[in-house]
């Protein structure tokens, strides 16, 4: 049996996750562990510092306290807005600002859009190869390059490239240079041959939800916290700066259940989202709490 390299690593990774995670996922780079969450505030006016880590207020507060803009290190643009709902889902005011600063990157989203479309065709097929592999198990057959296990619970069939394997809680099913990882709420959807993966994680006892979307040079992360309130992230990345010069755009949101919500948006020319999106995070944190 051959397992394409891109999978060993994969699984390696899924594994160490699976182990560590149970029914949640935390990321520590976006601080996606909600486990010590407390009450958000109701905010009225934003609280802008001159300067948070390395952001630096640019001007006063505008539009009656509710819009400050900071400059970051390799100009970064961060605004941290105070946003009503006005009887709005937050998602409605969310997608508003993810759509504004998405034209930054217009090539890094059209590529992602095509690649999830993709996997989501590769999951059907992938499905569907899985569930002809189970069929044709209990036949015979004198291929020398056609390995089957069988064990209570466990169920493994092999040939060439192609792999399918079924534990409890768990199946990977792996067709030439694609593979797909399933682990509970935890699904992987890898293709070497374009350089593509996708990652979702949902469920667990607070409804709390990571999606990463990856292909080549470009990456989006979206996590959002189970509950009431708005606890929101969303990243946009392409190596390869555009036309419009920034390599990274996204936002961090938290607000209690009937807002407001605090947004903070960032541009930057530096993938290194440590800096100026950290920084903006802690901008929220200041004004509306964990």
């Amino acid at each position: 049996m051959t397992l394409r390299p891109f999978l060993l690593p994969t699984l390696g990774a899924v594994a160490a996750l699976a182990g560590a995670c149970d029914d949640s996922v935390r990321i520590s780079s976006t601080r996606t562990d909600t486990s010590g969450k407390g009450v958000l505030k109701v905010v009225e006016a934003l609280q802008c510092p001159q300067t948070v880590g390395s952001l630096t207020r640019k001007g006063s507060a505008q539009s009656e306290g509710r819009v400050c803009t900071y400059i970051g290190p390799k100009g970064a643009e961060v605004s941290l807005h105070l946003v009503p709902l006005d009887g709005a889902e937050p998602a409605q005011v969310l997608q508003a600002f993810e759509s504004r600063l998405s034209t930054a990157l217009p090539e890094a989203l059209a590529r992602l859009k095509a690649s999830a479309a993709e996997a989501d065709a590769a999951q059907v097929r992938a499905e569907a190869d899985a569930a002809g592999a189970e069929a044709e198990a209990g036949q015979a057959t004198a291929d020398a390059d056609r390995a089957s296990v069988r064990a209570p619970g466990v169920a493994i069939e092999a040939q060439g490239d192609d792999a399918s394997v079924r534990l409890p809680g768990m199946s990977i099913d792996a067709k030439g240079d694609k593979a797909s990882v399933r682990i509970g709420g935890f699904h992987i959807d890898a293709n070497d041959s374009d350089g593509s993966a996708r990652i979702r994680t949902s469920g667990g006892g607070d409804g709390d939800s990571v999606i990463v979307n990856a292909r080549d040079d470009t990456a989006e992360v979206r996590t959002r916290a189970g509950g009431g309130a708005t606890r929101a992230s969303w990243i946009l990345t392409d190596n390869r700066s555009a036309a419009s010069g920034w390599t990274l755009v996204g936002y961090e949101a938290r607000g209690p259940v009937g807002g407001p919500l605090v947004v903070a948006t960032v541009r930057s020319r530096d993938n290194d989202r440590d800096r100026a999106f950290e920084d903006a995070k802690d901008l929220v944190t200041l004004n509306v709490g964990e």
